[in-house]
């Protein structure tokens, strides 16, 4: 029975790398469609995103099953409860991915970004895959500095959108109404998908070290 549900934890970690993997190809193709005006890009994020979904569905179904069955304590329950926490936020990231293709959808033939914030949004994107990319590579080893590497990309994504916020406040803006929502809206899903990003970061750093308060993720 134990080799079984050792099989059964193992598949689990595979979801949920294959879900991180997931997010990174759906965050990378979602940015280049929004800087580049891709609508055909954008749209197939948009109709990859029920992908996600499934493997959510397959992780949490997995997980319930698994308590329900083999009533885990220790070190298996939390792994569990970790991963149902996890799987949640990895799908959140990928509908920020999906909401920012979207917006690339939405204004085409035109662009989402306009001129004035071109360059922080360019930013954004170079940070979220960054962000994508050591977020797989975090399912994958469980290395705590590369958690750590997470918190600072969110810092520089934190950053941007506080820069982008503050140019359409500032008196040389002159965007229209639709410009300003676009740049709202975009900067808003960035920022949330680093700090889901942290979220999932710290789920990892519970798991490997116990500690709920996620400051071994400032190494």
């Amino acid at each position: 029975m134990r080799t079984l549900f050792t099989a059964e934890l193992s598949e689990l970690a595979e979801d949920l790398i294959a879900m991180s993997q997931h997010v990174d190809s759906a965050i990378t193709r979602a940015a280049e469609a929004l800087l580049t005006e891709n609508v055909e890009l954008a749209q197939t994020v948009i109709a990859d995103d029920a992908k996600l979904d499934d493997l959510e569905r397959i992780v949490d179904e997995r997980c319930v099953m698994l308590i329900a069955q083999q009533q885990p304590v220790g070190l298996d329950l939390r792994t569990l409860v970790t991963s149902l926490r996890i799987s949640a936020g990895l799908e959140r990231m990928g509908d920020l991915a999906q909401h920012i293709a979207e917006a690339a959808r939405r204004a085409y033939p035109g662009s989402a970004t306009p001129d004035s914030h071109r360059e922080i949004f360019e930013a954004m994107c170079v940070a979220a895959k960054q962000t994508s990319s050591e977020v797989v590579e975090l399912m994958q080893n469980r290395d705590l500095n590369v958690a750590a590497r997470i918190v600072s990309d969110d810092d520089t994504l934190d950053d941007l959108h506080s820069k982008a916020y503050g140019l359409l406040l500032s008196d040389e803006y002159t965007g229209s109404t639709q410009e300003t929502l676009d740049i709202a809206l975009l900067s808003r899903y960035f920022e949330r998908f680093g700090d889901h990003a942290v979220n999932v970061s710290r789920r990892i750093v519970y798991l490997v070290t116990g500690d709920h308060t996620g400051h071994h993720a400032s190494i």
